[in-house]
């Protein structure tokens, strides 16, 4: 079932709970003190006064959600359907829209700082500031509700974003995407340092910049990277007296947290069957093998929870949204070895892991402290990739480690014929789910009553029950975006039930959603209008139109970085002196996560690095956000594919372009015709011809998903 919150103080509600006679919950004590508090008391949500003709009903959590689901039948009949987990094979997969993930008013996080603050100076400690990373010992961008640290003490919970504690403030730092997102998320004991803006240092710098000489940093050592910490233990000592990193292994929000943290996930792992897959384990071990013999070492620590989901064809649930489980891989020429919570293999795992050791999750680290002594007798090293934790390193020892990319990053993200038909075909389902979304969302808004009465929350519900309608669909690939107006200008916003906006057609609509498939992964954004656009609006739609069809006309050499690429996409708006505050393309992974590396379009240095090659999934999503307006955005998946050129200049590597697998209409009400070349108008209406006849035979003739794709994707 959904989840549902309390209208005061916005936890989970649970137990017996509490609604007005509006139908807004709220659990007995924060009604009782609420009431109590106001002279005038009414509903936060809707104003309804708190009065003897609105009477509190006392009801379950239970029976909240049939009344919501009943209010909701004639929108959501899909809400019938599992939402709060999925069986894969028997296997659990949880990724429903959690309104605990979404956009919140400010935490109070007054007492939860004090006694960080109280540990930071107990002598066992005796640190000057403790830094909170969102990452937990994967370096993952999501993580298990456990490991949501960075949340639990600063209120916000967005995917980026790191948190440094003194004695006397509290500093978040993060991207342009988080911006408006933290500001509403943290209360006033939290500064909010916006990270890339004129004049702000990253958490780096200020640690090492802006606090006093000799200020002892204290971190949990396996949140942080590897050469994230040395360099920053390095910078700290040489600054002055007394100024160190310093690694303390008892992570000291956990202490904060105490019994209310959440406990490790122990979902059962599941085997990902071969005609998905597309390459045996045996045979991807065979390769990395390979790999690590010819940079010259003795074995491969592997970390990063999607590398090892690939390697072992194995697929959990341990994160939401995220196929992966939580674990370490340990790969010599002799032996495999897979650190895990034994208790998640099931028999059919287990026999299909064969020869390979499986080990207790935390034995990682005794075992790398037993390799570390014959490593440096023998003058030989391990392989550990750049993302790897501080602990991973120091278990081992620095002089045994040599560190890069990971031979299985590359490996992972070129993807196999199986792997390519899959997303193919899984973009393909999804955009049938997204038709049906959309046909009905306008009939809605348009015919029915649903304008100003459907909500974000509503509707985002409605499209997660029309892909999981779909075959081989699991759930979501993340939190779905769904932003009316305003909120569309918040880059990574996400409803909550009872603070969510109301549909309304005369604002902007913008929806970036996906479906994890069995055969693939999605990640779709659509910027749509149902009433009248003004005149600024269209042109600021068709600018990021025309920047998103010029890089996917573009033709480029193997190799390419996505830092040489990413100016296409910008330069229409950049022309009126506007941009955008994120990057353009990111990998997406095959029935894995949603961001994958190491492939990336953008302006950050990580994209000069890696450049995009033949079987490479990357996303093509600019976009302009206007504060306290509107939001646009328009993705579409693609596979970089090859290209026959008249001339070869390369010497043989050959030239690459986009290929879109996304098959979603894009709105032509939007676009100002007269800002369109003729190049321009003849590839969106040859992408529309694409979409219509991959997408319409899936589509139950005559219905609204039909229709509505049939007049979207005539020509322009």
């Amino acid at each position: 079932m959904a989840k549902y919150t309390c209208t005061v103080c916005h936890n989970e509600l649970s137990g017996d709970i509490f609604t007005l006679s509006c139908g807004h919950p709220f659990h007995q004590s924060c009604i009782s003190d609420y009431h109590e508090s106001q002279s005038d008391a009414a509903c936060p949500t809707c104003q309804t006064p708190i009065t003897e003709t609105a009477p509190l009903l006392s009801q379950t959590a239970g029976e909240q959600q049939a009344k919501e689901e009943s209010r909701l039948c004639k929108y959501s009949v899909a809400l019938i359907l599992p939402t709060a987990c999925f069986a894969v094979k028997k296997k659990h997969y949880s990724n429903t829209i959690a309104s605990d993930k979404m956009i919140s008013r400010p935490v109070s996080t007054g007492d939860r700082l004090k006694r960080l603050r109280e540990l930071m100076a107990n002598p066992r400690y005796n640190v000057n500031a403790y830094i909170v990373p969102s990452e937990d010992a994967h370096q993952s961008e999501y993580v298990a509700s456990c490991d949501e640290r960075r949340a639990f003490i600063s209120g916000f919970d967005g995917s980026a974003g790191c948190a440094v504690i003194t004695m006397d403030k509290a500093a978040m730092f993060t991207d342009g995407r988080y911006f408006l997102q933290a500001r509403k998320q943290m209360d006033e004991n939290w500064t909010l340092m916006k990270r890339g803006m004129p004049g702000i240092p990253s958490w780096q710098e200020y640690l090492v910049d802006h606090l006093p000489e000799g200020t002892r940093v204290g971190v949990d050592p396996t949140v942080i990277a590897a050469p994230e910490g040395e360099k920053l233990k390095k910078a700290l000592q040489t600054k002055g007296s007394g100024g160190d990193l310093v690694s303390i292994e008892e992570n000291l929000v956990d202490k904060v947290w105490g019994p209310e943290r959440p406990s490790q996930p122990k979902n059962e792992v599941f085997v990902q069957e071969m005609k998905y897959a597309g390459e045996l384990h045996t045979d991807k071990i065979a390769r990395v093998r390979e790999a690590i013999k010819k940079e010259g070492v003795d074995g491969l620590v592997i970390s990063a929870l999607d590398e090892i989901a690939w390697l072992l064809n194995l697929r959990g649930s341990d994160i939401d949204y995220n196929p992966v489980f939580i674990a370490y891989v340990l790969v010599t020429q002799s032996d495999v070895t897979l650190y895990i919570d034994e208790g998640k293999l099931t028999k059919e795992v287990r026999e299909h892991l064969g020869a390979i050791s499986v080990k207790p999750y935390n034995e990682i680290f005794k075992s790398l402290v037993e390799h570390s002594t014959g490593l440096l007798q023998s003058k030989r090293q391990f392989f550990v990739g750049t993302s790897a934790s501080w602990a991973l390193v120091r278990a081992l020892g620095a002089d045994n480690v040599k560190t890069g990319l990971p031979p299985v990053t590359p490996l992972k993200a070129q993807k196999n014929a199986a792997e390519i038909e899959g997303m193919r075909q899984c973009h393909i389902r999804d955009g049938a789910a997204m038709a049906n979304y959309f046909g009905w969302l306008e009939n809605e808004l348009l015919n029915g009553d649903g304008n100003l009465q459907l909500t974000e929350v509503d509707v985002a519900e409605k499209l997660e029950g029309f892909r999981r309608a779909e075959e081989h669909c699991v759930g979501l690939s993340f939190t779905t975006i769904s932003a009316v107006g305003a909120n569309g200008a918040i880059i990574h916003y996400s409803p909550q039930r009872g603070s969510d906006a109301k549909m309304d057609t005369s604002q902007m609509y913008l929806c970036d959603s996906g479906g994890q498939y069995l055969d693939g992964t999605t990640d779709v954004t659509r910027t749509y209008h149902f009433g009248e656009p003004t005149a600024w609006q269209r042109e600021c739609f068709t600018r990021v139109l025309k920047g998103h069809i010029a890089l996917d006309s573009a033709i480029f050499p193997n190799g390419t970085s996505g830092y040489a690429l990413d100016p296409l996409a910008r330069l229409p708006l950049w022309e009126l002196g506007l941009d955008y505050r994120h990057g353009t393309g990111h990998g997406v992974g095959s029935f894995l996560n949603v961001h994958e590396g190491p492939q990336r379009i953008g302006m950050s240095k990580s994209t000069v690095d890696f450049g995009l090659h033949p079987n490479m999934t990357i996303t093509n999503e600019p976009g302009y956000y206007e504060d306290g307006n509107f939001g646009i955005r328009i993705e579409n998946t693609c596979v970089v594919i090859k290209v026959d050129t008249p001339h070869d200049y390369t010497g043989g590597s050959g030239f690459l372009k986009l290929d879109p697998v996304t098959m979603v209409p894009i709105q032509k009400q939007l676009v100002l015709p007269e800002l369109f070349t003729d190049k321009e108008r003849k590839w969106l209406n040859s992408y529309h011809q694409l979409v219509w006849e991959k997408v319409s035979p899936l589509l139950e003739k005559g219905g609204l998903g039909y229709e509505w794709l049939k007049r979207e994707t005539a020509p322009m």
